[in-house]
């Protein structure tokens, strides 16, 4: 047995992206009189400011503990059936890019995270059910059609990070779990698949940083194109190269930490992150 040709999986990721787009045209489709005209305002930031947006999204997970924890479970809940679906499938070598790949994808998880924190910044009631607020949003079309450009890339790691496992230590799939861990820290092969895959990994990550890392905050914040925020979000990074490659290892490595126990400190891990985020994109652009 194998792992699936990659290409196919990227045909199959091209082809559901068509179709959604297809399916998304109308509802993203809006005249151009109701979007924003000014430029908004890029600015700098530094170190201090990524520990106060920190300690702000420590504030909201306070708040709303209660309702942020039920947001929560749904992370380690899906990492677990990631990680069921690995291991019944014969999949075991997908398991760790499953399992990182909740880095790309976490933006969209986040979404309503953003609203419970926009609505605090107001002085509004924020429950876990303010979150369904979002498909309210007159940029729900966007933030799908974002999600759904994310969602590609997500399928497009999956499908590099099974390339490099064939030419690695593939095409054929471990006996055991104790065979391939073995064979991944103790073989030339497998330690050319840990060096192929973090980099890759990396760039990955650094391309859903760039376009991802304000953007969704500022389609659910202002009636802006999807284009806008994404060069928005680009521009933060390229104005603030340094606390914002910070930002993305502070990110990875709360990711790694929440996953280390049983993927539970997720539950913390991520809201926190995410109320975060919104504070992070407030403080980035004006």
């Amino acid at each position: 047995m194998t792992i699936r040709n990659p290409v196919e999986w990227g045909i199959d990721a091209v082809r559901g992206a068509a179709n959604g787009v297809g399916a998304l045209g109308t509802t993203l489709h809006r005249p151009a009189a109701q979007f924003e005209t000014s430029t908004p305002i890029v600015r700098q930031i530094g170190f201090a400011d990524l520990r106060e947006v920190l300690a702000k999204g420590f504030q909201d997970f306070g708040a709303y503990r209660t309702d942020v924890i039920f947001i929560g479970l749904i992370y380690p809940l899906a990492g677990l059936v990631l990680a069921q679906f690995a291991f019944g499938n014969g999949m075991l070598p997908m398991l760790f890019p499953l399992v990182s790949g909740f880095a790309l994808v976490g933006p969209v998880a986040a979404i309503g995270l953003y609203e419970m924190s926009r609505r605090r910044e107001q002085g509004l009631e924020a429950t876990w059910a303010h979150t369904l607020d979002v498909a309210r949003s007159p940029n729900f079309g966007a933030i799908l059609g974002l999600s759904l450009i994310l969602a590609v890339i997500f399928a497009l790691w999956l499908g590099v990070a099974a390339l490099i496992y064939r030419y690695t230590l593939g095409p054929a799939l471990p006996v055991s779990v104790s065979a391939f861990v073995s064979d991944v820290f103790t073989t030339p092969a497998g330690w050319a698949m840990i060096v192929l895959g973090v980099g890759a990994g990396f760039l990955f990550a650094l391309v859903v940083l760039a376009i991802s890392v304000v953007s969704f905050p500022m389609l659910l914040d202002r009636k802006v194109r999807i284009g806008t925020a994404v060069r928005t979000s680009v521009d933060v990074v390229r104005a603030n190269p340094g606390p914002m490659l910070a930002w993305g290892f502070i990110v990875a490595c709360a990711l790694v930490l929440g996953s280390l126990p049983a993927l539970l400190g997720l539950i913390v891990a991520m809201p926190v992150l995410g109320h975060a985020t919104w504070h992070l994109y407030r403080r980035a652009v004006g």
